[in-house]
């Protein structure tokens, strides 16, 4: 396999494993506790949220691709990957909050940070590679979305 090729999938499954760490504390809840709670009306059925996370780290994990292929050595490349591990590993913490804590308050603050960590990343990649925002935008909008969820969530019950 071609370095740039295995970069490329390196960098993919890492930000799937973030997805199967989710995953861990999400799988437990949402049979029970999650089917208990009162939803708002535009809470999409179970089945979008699978396909929809592999699409976003998939699109994640090229975006990190692209930063990394620009090379260790310069400070900003470290500096924007160390933001974007940042807020990969909020993104784990919201499922471990939310779902394994079943904690909807906590939910509603490790997102607003989990958003601004991705607000964070994308102007940090932007200054290595402007393609990347746009790989990233998808992301924002569905944790944007994730947010309107989550706080409709918290006022139900």
């Amino acid at each position: 396999m071609q370095p740039k090729m295995f970069k490329l999938l390196i960098s993919i499954l890492f930000c799937q494993l973030a997805g199967v760490i989710g995953g861990f504390f999400t799988r437990h809840s949402i049979p029970i506790w999650y089917a208990s709670l009162n939803k708002p009306f535009f809470n999409p059925p179970g089945w979008v949220f699978g396909p929809v996370w592999i699409i976003l780290y998939t699109m994640m994990g090229i975006a990190a691709y692209t930063v990394w292929h620009k090379g260790l050595r310069t400070r900003g490349v470290r500096s924007a990957l160390a933001i974007f591990l940042l807020q990969l590993i909020l993104n784990s913490l919201w499922s471990a909050v939310f779902f394994g804590g079943r904690s909807i308050g906590g939910g509603m603050v490790v997102i607003v940070l989990l958003w601004l960590a991705i607000a964070w990343t994308m102007a940090a990649f932007f200054n290595i590679s402007k393609p990347t925002v746009f790989l990233l935008t998808p992301y924002i909008l569905w944790v944007s979305f994730a947010f309107v969820l989550n706080l409709a969530l918290l006022i139900l019950n």
